[in-house]
């Protein structure tokens, strides 16, 4: 497994004013679906800060699995739980059938991971970091070394760097070693905590098919990242942490269904084609330099027509007009009031 020095925690804030978020628990899964399970999973550091907060997680067998929130909302906290890393203040958490960290000795042979960034060995080269990392594993098979480590740096696009000394790899370079490392041999459940770090758009939509192409050889993957558009794309399934909370666990489809859609209306007769939305008895109606939005709520589609009919008939000169479906951006906002960081 792939981890970094030990950094100060970054889990949820301490306690606040600002009201929590309120839990939506996940359907119970039949017994042996779940790749990992939480009960009432909690941190709490010394001087009170409570980095994880009662977590009930469940991770379908053969997911992807997007675990999302922002920078500091307990994510990576809780990933080392699972991993064993460090131990809970209270609750359970079980990793592959087995209670974690009890059974970290037959549990973690069985994982890949990539938590933190991957810690190296600058004065080595990238392919003898992964020698490395793969004679510390006791189930590697010597005789497979060389070409399991060669396919590892092709599958992430390091073959041609792999004789450099990992010191002058850049951030990305080093992001796609850490993955090389946890793709060594084949695992049933692959974790990585914000694996596109460091990379530009190009290497985010390469590690993106990676993961694609990991879970349909069959192995469930857990993936940490604080990116909606990174889970929106990859992942089958999500949970919503805030603040050391949970505060939503479902399919990607169910969660972007419970924000509501936005009516757009694109014309350069801008504050005509507000009044008429306003007219109509359409809230949430605000305009930008060249469109008009207002919340869709679950307005019949068979109204759409007619409310694009009194636009024209107006003498509004309409360039666009549909509804856009809820995101995953719209569902955290509503859920939780807090904004989030959408880049990537």
């Amino acid at each position: 497994m792939t981890q970094a020095p030990t950094a100060e925690p970054a889990g949820g804030r301490a306690a606040d004013a600002r009201p929590a978020p309120v839990a939506v628990p996940a359907p119970a899964l039949p017994a042996g679906d779940a790749v990992i399970s939480t009960s009432g999973l909690t941190k709490r550091f010394r001087g009170g800060q409570l980095a994880v907060d009662g977590l009930d997680l469940t991770v379908p067998r053969g997911s992807v699995f997007g675990f999302l929130g922002p920078n500091g909302s307990g994510k990576t906290t809780t990933i080392r739980m699972l991993m064993g890393l460090i131990a809970p203040s209270a609750g359970s958490a079980t990793v592959l059938g087995e209670a974690m960290p009890q059974s970290v000795g037959t549990v973690l042979p069985r994982v890949g991971a990539l938590i933190e960034g991957p810690a190296l060995y600058g004065f080595l080269s990238g392919r003898d970091n992964l020698v490395r990392y793969d004679c510390a594993d006791p189930t590697a098979d010597p005789r497979t070394r060389g070409r399991r480590v060669g396919e590892a740096l092709d599958r992430v696009g390091l073959t041609a760097a792999a004789g450099k000394k990992a010191r002058a790899y850049s951030l990305g370079m080093k992001q796609r070693l850490g993955l090389a490392a946890a793709l060594l041999q084949p695992r049933e459940l692959l974790v990585l905590d914000e694996p596109t770090n460091g990379l530009d758009p190009q290497g985010m939509r390469e590690i993106r098919t990676l993961v694609r192409d990991v879970a349909a050889e069959g192995t469930t993957v857990f993936l940490s990242s604080h990116l909606l558009d990174e889970i929106e794309q990859v992942c089958t399934h999500a949970a919503v942490m805030s603040r050391g909370r949970l505060v939503v666990q479902g399919t990607v489809p169910e969660l972007a269904a419970r924000a509501q859609g936005r009516l757009v209306v694109r014309t350069l007769d801008v504050a005509p084609a507000a009044g008429i939305l306003s007219a109509h008895g359409l809230s949430g109606v605000r305009t930008g330099e060249d469109r008009v939005e207002a919340e869709a709520g679950r307005t019949d589609e068979e109204a759409l027509p007619e409310l694009c009919a009194a636009l024209v008939a107006a003498g509004v000169r309409v360039v666009g007009f549909g509804v856009e479906r809820g995101t995953l951006e719209d569902a955290f906002v509503a859920l939780t009031g807090e904004g989030f960081d959408v880049a990537g």
